[in-house]
């Protein structure tokens, strides 16, 4: 199978079966990210136990790319420690926006290496990450100032 193909199959998959989609009781952080762009809309919540994120969920409404990329970024940080979500985000920053070769290793979220080929679409796949770093970074207050991806 080859990225298109992978692209194409993952995000159609994610789009129509979210994952970790719906609310959260007790989050820790609660963040909401917008993209002005398209419209997109997400708000994230997490909880964090001793600095690993043990559970977090998305709601919104959002083009396709955007409620998959949230999908895949929520099953991929769950479990992990903030410095390992934040390192995350940062290698796929870097898929999405400069180096297919950063998506070496990142399994699923590789296919989102197909979202360089369409710029305007960066940010629909980006907003759900901003938004995660900007929940990890904030200290995990219970209410976070909105994110945009201007």
């Amino acid at each position: 199978m080859d990225i298109k193909e992978l692209y194409r199959d993952v995000i159609l998959d994610h789009n129509r079966r979210p994952r970790n989609f719906g609310p959260l009781e007790a989050a820790d952080a609660c963040v909401e990210g917008f993209n002005p762009m398209c419209g997109d809309r997400l708000t994230l919540r997490l909880k964090l136990d001793e600095g690993t994120i043990s559970d977090i969920r998305f709601e919104g409404q959002g083009c396709a790319i955007s409620t998959a990329s949230a999908s895949l970024m929520t099953e991929a940080v769950k479990g992990r420690t903030r410095a390992d979500a934040l390192q995350l985000f940062d290698r796929v920053h870097r898929l999405l926006t400069e180096d297919a070769a950063a998506g070496e290793e990142l399994g699923k979220l590789a296919a989102l290496s197909g979202v360089r080929e369409f710029p305007a679409r960066v940010k629909c796949a980006s907003l759900c990450w901003h938004t995660l770093s900007s929940a990890l970074q904030s200290g995990a207050s219970n209410q976070v100032p909105a994110v945009s991806t201007e």
